[in-house]
């Protein structure tokens, strides 16, 4: 199994920052509970002699629990989660548009995607790194295909579903919102923090190539095209460029911060 979650050299940091902060915190607190105490004309007048006694016999007491409190809240370690990726195992998948048989199922290796032990999602294809503690996946679920008619027993078939985040440090899943992905259709290809793909509108008249970056609402890229869906789309490093080929053209964009630009070197695929 592959293991790929851990506190990075940061977190490390992070948390000798702050036991360094709470031993300075703690050996002020000691120093001010331990005196020099107050003079008794500051301190009141005493009654029955018992004043004096229970407060010089107090501070030590509240000086050690002041020092308890301090080190239980400092050096509480955070939580090291365990985010493992299981082993592969092919499956048959489905889709809306196939007729559902067992000829035309699609065979598809998926895994088990676990948080402490426990498995949270399914997946399937290469695992991408956006960050050292951030990383993308798709997602792969089941589906119960049972009809009301049909026994109480449910009909389970694999489905390919859209893109998710995982969080190494705090082992939070969330599900990436890609505009106009297509879960039968859209093949997705990241580069950095960008993901391009070829996507439909929701009732399928319409197909867009799709440019978009982690953290941004809205695409960079969402340019409307004729023809069938694409493979995934090739990126280039200097500078960021993603090329699609779709409807026998390749189209070109160059990727920039938060923007990107339509190449004009858009040329037809040579016949073969």
């Amino acid at each position: 199994m592959q293991l790929v979650s851990s506190l990075g050299n940061r977190a490390d940091l992070r948390a000798l920052s702050k036991a360094f902060t709470c031993i300075v915190l703690i050996n002020s607190s000691t120093f001010v509970e331990h005196g020099p105490y107050p003079p008794a004309s500051r301190v009141g007048p005493a009654k029955n002699g018992l004043s004096h006694i229970i407060d010089s016999n107090m501070r030590p007491v509240f000086s050690g629990l002041t020092i308890v409190l301090l080190a239980g809240s400092c050096f509480a370690v955070p939580k090291l989660h365990i985010v493992v990726l299981g082993k592969w195992r092919t499956v048959e998948v489905h889709s809306d548009s196939a007729d559902g048989s067992p000829e035309n199922a699609q065979q598809v290796k998926v895994r088990t995607l676990t948080v402490d032990g426990r498995v949270r999602e399914y997946t399937t294809g290469v695992a991408h790194e956006v960050t050292e503690r951030y990383f993308v996946v798709r997602r792969a679920y089941l589906l119960n295909d049972a009809l009301p008619q049909d026994a109480k027993n449910p009909q389970w078939i694999w489905r390919l579903g859209g893109w998710i985040s995982v969080d190494r440090q705090t082992g939070r899943i969330t599900q990436l919102n890609l505009t106009a992905f297509d879960g039968d259709t859209s093949d997705a290809s990241w580069y950095r923090d960008y993901v391009a793909y070829c996507g439909n509108s929701d009732d399928g008249s319409k197909s867009y190539l799709v440019v978009s970056q982690l953290g941004r609402r809205k695409p960079l890229i969402r340019k409307e095209y004729s023809g069938p869906a694409c493979t995934a789309p090739t990126w280039e490093r200097v500078p960021s460029r993603v090329t699609f080929l779709a409807a026998g053209e390749k189209t070109s964009f160059v990727v920039h911060a938060h923007n990107a630009d339509l190449q004009t070197d858009t040329t037809e695929e040579e016949n073969q």
